[in-house]
């Protein structure tokens, strides 16, 4: 996660909203990457090429990164339920504070979305299909898929699973194919926890994968399960390879429930 996400994160997490006897009240949530079990998740990668047996690897690899997407869905969580008690409260006519509507205005700008001309009940609504959990299997398979079970240069080097770019010179790791007129660079990070935070918010915000989280919004509304493989297809701009890859991630879907319910079995 850069600087300014965390910054933004903790402007964010700074106010919360609730109702005591009628009256609003509000109360600071602090940014809970402060604590020492959070602190032990800010960890480098492992070197998963010690495990010869490749059914070890893969178990040692999602046992790893399991905790990492727990702990950063556990954030995204606690801002949507936050977000939800806004939204009640717009929803039913009420005008909101002066810090609430800086808490909103803030949360929107780091999803990425225009809340200037707005009314709040919209951006509210608007911002309910971006801050939300992102499913585990999905996160642990398309690292597996990117980072090659994390013995990819990328992973190694800079902490990067998800083969995310930056632009800016320095900024990562420049690709060894990268072609004449390309700037781009692959992103580093200090530690995976900030891969895996970058990711989800990659997916919960980015315009290529607007599908992925229509997708889940409309299983939000229906009151059905949000899977890893139900979002799938809204991956198709995640590869140049389009359908190709979103197959494949569907099938390494599948193998992932398959594998660990042998792997836990015996």
């Amino acid at each position: 996660m850069t600087t300014s996400l965390k910054t933004q994160r903790r402007l964010c997490l700074a106010v919360f909203v609730g109702a005591w006897i009628g009256a609003t009240v509000l109360s600071v949530v602090f940014d809970q990457r402060g604590s020492s079990s959070d602190e032990a998740l800010a960890v480098d990668l492992p070197d998963f090429s010690v495990y010869q047996d490749v059914s070890t690897r893969k178990a040692r690899f999602f046992e790893f990164l399991r905790p990492l997407a727990e702990a950063e869905n556990a954030l995204i969580q606690q801002e949507r339920e936050q977000l939800q008690t806004l939204h009640r409260k717009l929803h039913a006519g009420e005008t909101l504070a002066s810090t609430e509507q800086e808490w909103l205005q803030a949360l929107a700008t780091r999803y990425g979305l225009q809340w200037e001309d707005r009314p709040p009940l919209e951006t509210g609504q608007k911002l309910l299909t971006r801050v939300d959990t992102i499913p585990v299997p999905l996160a642990l398979v398309q690292a597996a898929k990117e980072s090659a079970w994390g013995r990819s240069r990328f992973a190694r080097q800079a902490n990067n699973l998800f083969g995310e770019w930056c632009y800016t010179e320095g900024c990562g790791i420049v690709p060894a194919l990268r072609g004449p007129n390309k700037r781009h660079e692959v992103r580093a990070f200090d530690n995976v926890r900030e891969a895996m935070a970058s990711y989800m918010h990659n997916l919960n915000s980015h315009p290529r994968y607007s599908v992925l989280r229509q997708l889940r919004a409309e299983l939000r509304e229906k009151g059905e399960p949000v899977t890893a493989r139900a979002l799938a297809p809204g991956l198709l701009y995640y590869s140049e390879r389009r359908e190709a890859y979103v197959e494949e991630v569907q099938g390494m879907i599948r193998q992932y429930h398959r594998f660990m319910a042998q792997w836990q079995e015996g």
